[in-house]
């Protein structure tokens, strides 16, 4: 029996076959994990020039208010986010997530204010669970719409110049801007972000013109499809977090190192503070601290430290203190590098810890992330 019938496609599928891609089963989806440049090659293309990859296996939903406003729907998503959304402009986008009751972390997400509504874009991993989520707590006061369409990433120095030749005017957008466009005489959604650490767009497309709109794109000379394997050290270099791995249900977001994305109403003493699930433990939490946080590791030599990984405080490897969430060879920083949990006594960059590899403990120097500049354009 074929394994990869049962794997859902999407609707760039037939495109990466005829690209050479190598397929691979991720997140229930038949997905191209390189093409083949390989990894390596892919991964400093995004970092020079540019390139496409598919992200249509993430959920894209929209929330509206019943009653038309949009201070209605704001409210509503904020008690599910610790994150201010009444106060998100319209045509901006923001990073948040769900969190349990516990102060543990469901889903990382970004959400996008577009007139009276909310654009949401979920994790491929955590979408089902996702939406049954925002139905169960919203659907009194919210229509919750799936939105069946494509969605591509456009990653490096030279996206805007690839971009700009479908749509003029994306020049003029700014670091988590979102707008409506007309690209190859399509309409689409277009955010200036992503999760490379490079400037960059996420394109979302009316399935039936995605490879349309894809294939103009590969068309410039600094555009190359690019994998899931190049995604993944791409996002490890810029210290980015990977829902699954870096962060769960078992880590708040005060020791993810994401409080970043609380935005101070939301936070003690802010106009909604609180009113999120877990709110007592992570508002406790950055008042009080955390006894682990989430930081960058350099190992020494070339190996890579791997996810799952032992940490310990001594190169004998008798007290064990963390475990690497993520880790691999950075193609840009020519070394590997990774991330994970330590307590906080050992969190400073600087300190040296020991991973355990295949039995022996090798000097991995805790560092601060991201490992490569980003070129976000604010």
């Amino acid at each position: 029996m074929d394994d990869t019938a049962a794997l859902k496609k999407t609707p760039l599928h037939a495109l990466h076959l005829s690209l050479g891609a190598r397929m691979v089963p991720f997140a229930g989806y038949d997905m191209p994990v390189q093409y083949p440049a390989g990894v390596m090659k892919e991964h400093l293309q995004t970092r020079n020039a540019a390139g496409v990859f598919d992200v249509s296996h993430m959920g894209q939903v929209i929330i509206k208010a019943k009653s038309g406003k949009y201070e209605d729907v704001a409210l509503a998503l904020e008690s599910l986010v610790p994150v201010d959304i009444l106060g998100l402009a319209e045509g901006r986008q923001r990073y948040g997530f769900f969190t349990d009751e516990n102060g543990g972390i469901l889903d990382d997400l970004m959400i996008a204010h577009l007139d009276d509504h909310l654009f949401v874009v979920v994790n491929a991993a955590c979408k089902e669970q996702d939406i049954a989520h925002l139905q169960k707590h919203l659907s009194d006061t919210c229509e919750i719409t799936v939105l069946d369409r494509a969605l591509i990433a456009l990653q490096g120095p030279r996206a805007v110049e690839a971009l700009a030749e479908l749509w003029a005017d994306v020049a003029a957008m700014k670091f988590m801007d979102v707008r409506h466009c007309r690209l190859h005489d399509v309409s689409c959604l277009v955010s200036r972000s992503g999760y490379s650490g490079e400037d960059g767009f996420e394109i979302s497309i009316p399935a039936d013109k995605a490879v349309d709109v894809t294939n103009r794109l590969l068309e410039h000379p600094d555009v190359e499809p690019i994998g899931l394997g190049a995604r993944d050290s791409l996002r490890l270099e810029a210290g980015l977090c990977l829902y699954g791995n870096d962060i769960d249900t078992t880590t708040s977001p005060v020791e993810a190192a994401i409080e970043w994305g609380m935005q101070k109403a939301r936070r003690t003493g802010g106009a909604r503070a609180g009113g999120f699930p877990g709110a007592d433990r992570i508002l406790g939490e950055l008042e009080k601290g955390v006894a682990r946080k989430r930081v960058g590791l350099k190992p020494e030599g070339k190996a890579p430290v791997r996810s799952h990984a032992k940490l310990y405080a001594d190169a004998e490897g008798k007290t064990e203190i963390g475990e690497v969430t993520s880790g691999g060879f950075g193609p840009s920083v020519e070394g590997p590098v990774a991330m994970g949990y330590v307590p906080v006594s050992h969190a400073a960059a600087g300190t040296q810890v020991y991973a355990e590899v295949r039995g022996k403990y090798l000097p991995v120097t805790v560092s601060a992330l991201p490992f490569i500049t980003p070129t976000y354009k604010r």
